[in-house]
């Protein structure tokens, strides 16, 4: 688990199935039986083809970093745990979620870089956070 702040997430019935599955420590995603597309953020309906045929699967957790940047500042319990790291992950399934890298060095991060799902408490939920794939239980493998 980071050092970030964490609050409770707000469920609505849309994304109620999201937040119940990262509870128990899985990332769920919605996906369209229609067209195939995998959804983010959580709701009813494809926002390719606009069909309400969407299912839940679980998603592999695993994804690149596409963007991100690193916040000197914060504002509230965040400036406590500066630096942290604002960035866009693009998942393996192909959404990206935007989202906070955790347990890695800001200065070693890198666009395409591998990362994976890990989880911080929020009360009965837990947020999804990424870390560098190489990190094993909170701090970075050996190279």
């Amino acid at each position: 688990m980071s050092t970030l702040p964490t609050t409770e997430p707000t469920v609505n019935p849309e994304s109620a199935p999201f937040w119940e599955a990262t509870a128990r420590g899985v990332l769920l995603l919605p996906r369209c039986r229609e067209c195939g597309e995998v959804i983010w953020y959580p709701r009813r309906f494809c926002p390719v083809c606009h069909s309400r045929a969407v299912e839940w699967f679980e998603a592999s957790g695993r994804g690149s970093v596409y963007s991100y940047t690193v916040s000197m500042r914060g504002v509230g319990p965040w400036v406590a745990v500066t630096p942290y790291v604002v960035a866009y992950v693009e998942l393996e399934e192909g959404p990206r979620v935007l989202t906070n890298l955790v347990d890695c060095d800001p200065d070693t991060l890198a666009i395409g870089q591998a990362v994976r799902v890990v989880f911080d408490d929020a009360g009965a939920y837990k947020v999804p956070r990424f870390t560098p794939a190489d990190v094993v239980g909170g701090a970075q493998a050996a190279g």
